[in-house]
């Protein structure tokens, strides 16, 4: 246990600030999640929907520093190049 006062307050915040970014980071896999499902059942139209709104969440997140920007982008730029070889898939069929 603590011994001051100061060490039983950042306790209490860092406990706080898990919970949270625990659940940002949960968020972040079910979208994620979501869109990999649309994409595998060659749901075109679906998949862009799920892609918005993921982009949307992932930009979100990492302006609340729970994950690193360039990881968003990272994240991102694997959706939509998923999504591309989709399209392009589709388009060719």
């Amino acid at each position: 246990m603590p011994q001051h006062k100061s060490a039983a307050k950042r306790m209490r915040q860092n406990k706080k600030r898990y919970m949270r970014n625990k659940a940002y980071r949960t968020r972040l896999k079910n979208v994620i999640r979501t869109v990999r499902e649309k994409i595998e059942d060659k749901n075109l139209e679906e998949a862009q929907k799920a892609f918005k709104q993921a982009e949307k969440t992932i930009n979100h997140i990492a302006s609340k520093g729970v994950i690193h920007k360039n990881k968003a982008s990272r994240l991102t730029s694997k959706l939509a190049k998923a999504i591309h070889k989709l399209s392009s898939e589709t388009s060719s069929a």
